[in-house]
């Protein structure tokens, strides 16, 4: 690890939010920026772990000490590939995940955890400033088109790992509308969620009467 000590000598710090009367008149970040050095020492505070468990708390096992160093030592780029390695969208995941590999981390039996979320979201925020994240077109066209059903995270991760390796692929959706998800990927623009059966929907027809809290007397197997 690039600061040994770092856990010891650095503060878990997290950005502050914006007044809730500027968010409400736009659609932009909630956060306030966070400085690059305050950013590469929340890297720091990422310990040499003889077994790191946010590998494991992460559901995508991201190599998460990997890029925390990386981050402390400024290789940016690096970090970035090494991020897409496990994960398609940190653009989703740094902003909207729970971050369960916080809630796993050995820093965090006796100090606050590492910001593994913040981390996570400088890098890819910084790799699509300065260009890194670029289209991967198939190098050989086969003439065949996939068809994804669904346009959540697993569905998008499909589309992403199938264009570079088997063509065009298509996403498709039984209401043909994007969910919001799609939406945050898109300048986090507004979207209204419908499902088809919202307006067709019938209502339900009444169901019985509930039985499943009474007690049923026990029958006793006739002896053979």
């Amino acid at each position: 690890m690039g600061k040994v000590t770092g856990f010891l000598e650095i503060q878990r710090e997290q950005p502050t939010r914006r007044p809730v009367e500027d968010r409400l008149k736009d659609w932009q970040e909630i956060y306030q920026p966070f400085p690059e050095e305050k950013q590469k020492e929340q890297g720091a505070r990422c310990m040499d772990c003889g077994v790191p468990f946010c590998h494991t708390g992460c559901p995508v096992n991201n190599l998460i000490p990997d890029w925390n160093d990386l981050v402390y030592n400024g290789r940016w780029e690096t970090a970035i590939r090494r991020l897409h390695a496990t994960n398609n969208f940190p653009e989703f995941t740094g902003r909207i995940c729970p971050a369960p590999c916080e809630a796993a981390c050995v820093l965090g039996i006796n100090q606050p955890p590492v910001s593994i979320k913040l981390v996570e979201r400088s890098i890819v925020e910084r790799a699509w400033e300065e260009g890194w994240i670029k289209p991967e077109p198939p190098q050989e066209k086969t003439g065949k088109r996939v068809a994804i059903v669904g346009s959540g995270p697993a569905g998008l991760a499909a589309a992403q790992q199938l264009r570079p390796r088997c063509g065009p692929s298509a996403q498709a959706r039984p209401d043909e509308r994007l969910r919001p998800l799609v939406c945050a990927r898109l300048s986090f623009r507004r979207c209204r969620r419908r499902s088809r059966f919202d307006a067709a929907s019938s209502p339900r027809e009444p169901r019985g009467p509930d039985r499943s809290s009474e007690v049923r007397p026990r029958t006793r197997r006739p002896s053979p």
